[in-house]
């Protein structure tokens, strides 16, 4: 019989791109999704696959190199955050158009935190692009969203893993899709060479300035953290903690867990690797599910 799935797709950053495989592999493996509820790049890669318009943005996202996606980033003035996140959904408007939320395929969610009221908004109606703009504004990075009287940022400043969201059937199992797994010691390589051309073009000094930007958070070590170091290091152990939690709390049936050191927020040019993470982390969870199932 076919098993029917309410998927939970966690935030993570360019990580997210597992979730193409996860979703390929649980499809290739006979499940239905029959709802999906995501935070950040969860909801956006959850709200494509809801609208049945997923293949396209894989086709889309294996086609970019560093220098590519460094040119869709757009900086701003704002003292709120680095990037307008405006550059990257008018282009995907030329080959996705927007839709409404509730003619989508299946039941979608996207979760962002009312970062003034201290909790969760639900986004179950409207504009597929307005919501997930408001899921994935990344606190200092991307500015964030003015909604109604209050403000938005990244759904998984609360909820990294937005389990309680998610409708459910009586007859379903619920995967969750965790982007906070158990470091696997990936070692990062820088990949593509720059030619002195490149070094002066518009992507690239973008990239050289979010590349600083990103030596200056991480300096320090463990025993001498900078401000910065702190901060991040900080942040992330209680989005870690927030997404064990709300794993443990719900007991899904099935989680796919993908090492949180496989890529950096922005390692979008990796889409071919990040996806075959995701179906690999996928068929591994299946197999424990079908043989705790035999016994």
């Amino acid at each position: 019989m076919k098993k029917f799935v309410a998927l939970v797709l966690s935030s993570g950053g360019s990580k997210g791109l597992a979730h193409i495989g996860a979703i390929n592999e649980l499809e290739k493996q006979g499940f239905e999704i029959t709802s999906v509820a995501g935070s950040s790049i969860g909801s956006f890669v959850g709200g494509l696959h809801a609208m049945g318009k997923l293949p396209e943005y894989t086709s889309w996202v294996k086609t970019l190199n560093k220098r590519a996606v460094w040119g869709l980033m757009d900086l701003t003035v704002s003292t709120n955050g680095l990037l307008k996140g405006e550059k990257v959904f008018k282009k995907m408007k030329t080959f996705i158009p927007d839709m409404h939320i509730k003619k989508m395929d299946i039941p979608f969610v996207a979760i962002a935190t009312d970062i003034l009221n201290e909790k969760d908004v639900i986004f179950d109606t409207g504009s597929f692009y307005e919501a997930v703009r408001a899921s994935s504004a990344i606190p200092t990075i991307f500015t964030p969203i003015k909604y109604k009287d209050t403000i938005l940022v990244d759904g998984g400043v609360l909820n990294p893993v937005p389990i309680e969201h998610v409708k459910r059937t009586e007859d379903d199992i619920l995967v969750v899709v965790n982007l906070y797994g158990e470091k696997n010691n990936i070692k990062k390589n820088e990949g593509e060479t720059i030619d002195a051309k490149e070094k002066f073009s518009k992507p690239y000094k973008l990239h050289d300035l979010i590349k600083n930007i990103s030596r200056v958070i991480s300096s320090g070590d463990k025993q001498s953290m900078s401000y910065f170091s702190l901060l991040s290091a900080t942040t992330s152990a209680m989005v870690h903690r927030l997404a064990k939690q709300n794993i443990e709390k719900h007991k899904p049936d099935i989680v796919i867990n993908i090492p949180h050191d496989t890529s950096n927020s922005f390692d979008f040019y990796k889409a071919n690797e990040l996806i075959k993470i995701g179906e690999e982390a996928a068929n591994k969870a299946i197999v424990k599910y079908t043989n705790s199932n035999k016994k």
